[in-house]
């Protein structure tokens, strides 16, 4: 039975592995998959200034994101005061099962939770499947940011009611 809970510091390998797997898919199109790779692999270090969110299905993660709350993002992507969405990763063969919504809904509630009239990610267009989501969710795209890695990516927003 899968359910939507905070990270725990037991998770650390398996949400590590995770974010690996799920964007491997992309490594041709990154001019350093290496980087990418071992960047990537250590989202569990996000647990420093965001809460992670899991999915779990029987005792497995399948799913997890990044909660960033207002002021921590990073790089100036973002206005300070909005909350954003990190790294959502869903494993490759549970795709499809409305785990990534589930991940992006939770997010959605805590930045309501704090009083936020918004919530920002970045992403890009080779992530066809969760843009298409955003985009389906309501996020409308604020800007384009610098490649990463050869990589186009934009800044897209929520509002929240």
């Amino acid at each position: 039975m899968k359910q939507i809970r905070s990270y725990k510091k037991s998770d650390e390998d398996q949400v590590n592995a995770l974010a690996v797997e799920a964007f491997e898919q992309f490594q041709d199109l990154y001019n350093d998959w290496d980087t990418i790779k071992a960047a990537v692999g250590k989202m569990s270090a996000l647990d420093k200034t965001s809460e992670i969110i899991v999915a779990e299905d029987s005792r497995k993660l399948v799913g997890a994101v990044a909660f960033v709350p207002p002021g921590v993002s990073s790089k100036g992507y973002f206005d300070p005061s909005w909350p954003s969405i990190r790294m959502l990763v869903v494993s490759k063969n549970q795709r499809g099962k409305g785990i990534g919504r589930e991940l992006t809904d939770a997010c959605i509630q805590r930045a309501k939770t704090l009083g936020c009239k918004c919530i920002a990610l970045h992403t890009s267009s080779i992530m066809e499947v969760a843009l298409s989501m955003y985009l389906r969710m309501g996020f409308v795209k604020v800007k384009d940011i610098e490649p990463i890695f050869g990589v186009e990516y934009s800044v897209y927003k929520l509002q929240i009611d």
